[in-house]
């Protein structure tokens, strides 16, 4: 059996340690020392390190190197598997030692070199680094290399030097449509989609990731309409979606409400049998969740044999939504069992759900134990959850002192909960105190001024109530009118508060007032 099919049986570190110990002992090294050794190094790369204290007999860097430093006349090949090595297991300050050392002892570099020190650049966030090894690309002439051009504009769109990369993209004769996906990509996470879709639509050929990308990006930026339409685009042309596509399609249904979409989205998944990694299935439990299925999405979820953090946070926040705050909390202890470290996020979901469901114990014992036991910081939603949790419970005086205490100050939705508990509670004088912190971080905002009126309603101090909206309406304040979306028969309706735009406003106060007739027949 040669060397090559022995490597390729490897599964471990330990079994190239054996390979290597049988050439040693056996003399059959010395027979062609910088094939065996070299073949062993490139072999390395293929693991991944186990932990960064790991001994230099399973680290696969170490062993990489000691390997590397025994080939006797190591060859550009040689040289850039080591760099790679250095890149993959993140130490890209020694990958540009080691090509600094493979220049002086005059080692030509090849289209191969480059790219794993550009990422070795992005790596160590340099930018004059960058630009330094393009300089050396163009006097070695490798810029006619597409995968050496890729490589460069990834790295300047890294850096958000756009117009450096679209500078390369422009000159270049030689760029493909991975050139094409890597602007692209620079575009969307810049925030520019003007760009991205005018690159999109000069693209002679579109793949997976081009139509990927665009739909990621429209999802990202709140841009729900268009990613789904461009999404229907991309299945009417039969291109098979990848899971970021699909993902970012399943968010933006998510989001409006887009319910039928969505499950044409999960019925393709189905039919196609995609297999449902852990970002697939979070997708899904996120999407059903805030569409209102929350069984749906607790089957998706229990089904799934991928659960990482996020997959979990999409449960917990769905069920908080739901107002399942007690199960919440058994998903939550689930979770722990099972040994997966929480976040910000997975707190707040479960305080969410414990403020829903009224758990004011079981809240107060989770936000202590936030950073003793679990290591999470405390942070303003976190304490804007209590504020609004405890203030909801009528416990407005121990909401007011725990924020007094916050290391970093109040923030609007911390004191915007203490305000709403005062409204539910009538306790005037600290929703005064509360609405004046409101007023000074968000004074165009005119919800506090809202709420603080119905506060002084509710106590029979008209008079304060007369001065508030005589406030609201004279300043520069901005009143948020309320919105809400219904899909009905495959159309989605929008209703605006004090709105009569819908094309059957009419017919729609007539059944209104019809109600409110019934109901005051009904006194």
């Amino acid at each position: 059996m040669t060397l090559n099919n022995l490597i390729k049986r490897c599964q471990t570190i330990k079994q190239i340690h054996q390979i290597h110990a049988h050439f040693l002992t056996k003399g059959l090294l010395f027979l062609s020392p910088c094939h065996i050794l070299t073949t062993i190094l490139y072999a390395i790369t293929t693991f991944k390190p186990i932990s960064s204290a790991s001994s230099p007999t399973t680290d696969p860097l170490s062993y990489a190197l000691s390997i590397f430093n025994n080939i006797p006349y190591p060859s550009t090949f040689s040289y850039n598997t080591i760099i790679r090595a250095h890149t993959l297991f993140s130490s890209p300050l020694n990958a540009v030692v080691l090509f600094s050392q493979m220049r002086t002892v005059s080692i030509p570099p090849d289209f191969y070199s480059f790219p794993f020190l550009l990422k070795a650049c992005s790596q160590l966030c340099s930018h004059s680094l960058a630009q330094t090894i393009h300089s050396q690309v163009l006097k070695l002439g490798f810029i006619c290399d597409v995968f050496v051009l890729n490589s460069l504009m990834r790295v300047y769109c890294i850096f958000h030097r756009l117009r450096d990369a679209q500078e390369l993209f422009d000159e270049s004769l030689y760029r493909d449509v991975v050139s094409c996906n890597t602007l692209i990509d620079g575009y969307v996470k810049a925030g520019d989609l003007a760009h991205a879709r005018q690159l999109f639509d000069t693209m002679p050929f579109r793949d997976a990731v081009s139509w990927g990308t665009l739909v990621a990006g429209y999802a990202q930026s709140d841009q729900c309409q268009e990613a789904i339409q461009l999404f229907c685009n991309m299945m009417d042309l039969d291109i098979k979606p990848d899971n970021i596509a699909l993902v970012s399609a399943l968010s933006a249904c998510a989001r409006l409400g887009e319910l039928e979409q969505g499950k044409n989205i999960h019925r393709y998944i189905e039919l196609n049998q995609i297999r449902v990694d852990s970002f697939l299935s979070t997708g899904l439990v996120d999407f059903y969740a805030k569409c209102g299925y929350i069984n749906t999405a607790i089957e998706i979820f229990e089904s799934s044999q991928e659960k990482n953090l996020f997959t979990w946070n999409a449960m917990l926040v769905g069920l908080a939504m739901h107002g399942l705050g007690r199960l919440s909390l058994v998903y939550f202890s689930r979770m722990i069992e099972a040994r997966i470290k929480p976040d910000g996020v997975t707190i707040l979901g479960a305080l969410v759900g414990c403020s829903h469901a009224g758990l004011v114990d079981e809240a107060r014992k989770l936000f202590d134990e936030m950073e003793s036991v679990y290591g999470v910081s405390k942070e303003l939603k976190h304490y804007g959850c209590m504020a609004d949790l405890l203030g909801r419970a009528g416990l407005i005086e121990e909401a007011l002192e725990m924020i007094k205490k916050m290391p970093m100050g109040g923030d609007v939705f911390v004191w915007s909960g203490l305000l709403g508990g005062c409204r539910i509670h009538g306790n005037v004088e600290i929703a005064e105190a509360a609405a004046e912190h409101v007023m000074k971080l968000k004074p165009e905002d005119g919800g506090v001024y809202k709420v603080l009126a119905d506060v002084y309603a509710n106590a029979d101090r008209w008079e304060d109530v007369v001065k508030i909206r005589r406030s609201l309406d004279a300043g520069k304040i901005k009143k948020n009118a309320g919105c809400s979306l219904i899909q009905l028969n495959g159309v989605m309706h929008e209703f605006v508060s004090g709105d009569s735009l819908h094309p059957d406003s009419d017919e729609i106060y007539l059944i209104l007032d019809g109600i409110n007739t019934h109901q005051l027949e009904s006194f």
